[in-house]
């Protein structure tokens, strides 16, 4: 594909920068608001009479945020491994489809 300013190159083809910048963005927000609001819901009490939070709650919110976040981590590893999996299942099938096709 030529471009408007000649050069006659093609534009190189892989993930676009902005577009993983803007959905890893969303991601951490979302887990941002899914850990407040998880943690809120069970560890703050409703009835805030103090400005700041009692050490019972600072120490549940610690502890749910250090939880939520362990959590995380176990189900990308579990993702991570069934994506390799995956990968190497197809690059098998894709060995023995040319080892086939060249016979």
């Amino acid at each position: 594909m030529s471009s408007i300013f000649g050069g006659g190159q093609a534009a190189p083809q892989g993930p676009d920068p902005l577009f993983a910048a803007t959905t890893e963005m969303e991601m951490y927000t979302n887990l941002f608001n899914k850990i407040a609001s998880s943690c809120f819901n069970k560890c703050a009490s409703t009835k805030h009479r103090d400005q700041e939070l009692p050490l019972g709650e600072m120490s549940c919110t610690d502890r749910c945020v250090s939880k939520y976040l362990e959590a995380q981590e176990r189900v990308g590893q579990v993702l991570q491994k069934a994506n390799e999996s995956q990968m190497q299942q197809q690059k098998a099938m894709t060995d023995m489809q040319s080892a086939l096709g060249n016979k």
